[in-house]
């Protein structure tokens, strides 16, 4: 997907996966800082460790608490921090960690893209209140849903999540439960439950029946219809798996570190080619 879009942008960089274990992540980091790398992506375990980590956090990050994206930034003539893509060659010795966050912004693009699905005043039922699905929860409480229902299997995760939105947000109605009306406008999974095929369901089918939703979303994207998401289209749901999240906060990367619109188009046709063969 990035090297993609880094080709169509007419760039001579290149986008490359590296394993790091987190108790390692530091010392990664500094690293690609010395060899004055443009930026790098962050996964899990990274998202919640990177954000002690970096020298400056945006905005984004300080919202959601984690970082995925980390641009490299250098010192101009002016003492302006600038993104290490406007030096060409001429890099600076002082250079600084910038971190954000772009998750949170492309769970809320792909549901309107991919499902059109409206988020303001909505009632969303989330599964899962680790790190996916807190932000996942905090974005949408930030865009103006009514009511949120959050189910995790451990109980105190969910009501952690739950207080930190009724503080944040007092305006949403906020529960650390099932809807006691088994009705929402949208079921959301946040789990990694549904990646195996022996996976059990993430949700309680005699607490939520699937019928219960309009819209079903499974931010997994491999397999392409998970369990779940099968469930949903025989029960008449409307479904949409995760590619589109991960599509958007990889494109909003992109856009940090070239200061340029990411090419959607040919970025979306090599992740599906990448993900669906």
């Amino acid at each position: 997907m990035q090297n993609a879009g880094l080709a169509t942008l007419g760039l001579n960089w290149r986008y490359l996966a590296f394993e790091v274990q987190p108790k390692d992540l530091r010392e990664a980091i500094a690293g690609a800082r010395a060899m004055k790398l443009i930026g790098l992506n962050l996964t899990v375990p990274h998202k919640l460790l990177a954000f002690e980590i970096v020298d400056v956090l945006d905005e984004s990050a300080k919202a959601w608490g984690a970082v995925n994206t980390i641009r490299f930034e250098g010192k101009d003539e002016q003492g302006q921090w600038q993104p290490l893509k406007f030096f060409a060659d001429d890099v600076p010795r002082e250079i600084r960690s910038h971190g954000f966050n772009t998750d949170a912004e492309a769970i809320v693009l792909s549901l309107q893209e991919d499902l059109q699905f409206k988020v303001k005043g909505a009632s969303v039922l989330v599964l899962g209140a680790g790190g996916a699905g807190r932000v996942a929860a905090l974005k949408l409480a930030a865009e103006g849903v009514a009511a949120l229902f959050l189910v995790n299997r451990t109980a105190s995760k969910a009501e952690a999540v739950a207080a930190e939105i009724r503080q944040r947000f007092p305006g949403v109605a906020v529960s650390a439960d099932y809807p006691k009306n088994p009705r929402a406008d949208l079921l959301l999974n946040a789990t990694s439950l549904g990646l195996q095929a022996r996976d059990p369901s993430p949700l309680e089918e005699t607490r939520f029946p699937i019928r219960g939703a309009k819209f079903v979303y499974d931010m997994i994207y491999r397999p392409a219809e998970t369990p779940l998401l099968r469930m949903a289209k025989a029960a008449g749901c409307r479904t949409a798996n995760g590619l589109g999240m991960l599509l958007y906060q990889g494109a909003k990367a992109l856009e940090l570190w070239t200061g340029q619109p990411a090419p959607l188009k040919g970025m979306r046709a090599a992740l599906e080619r990448n993900v669906y063969g």
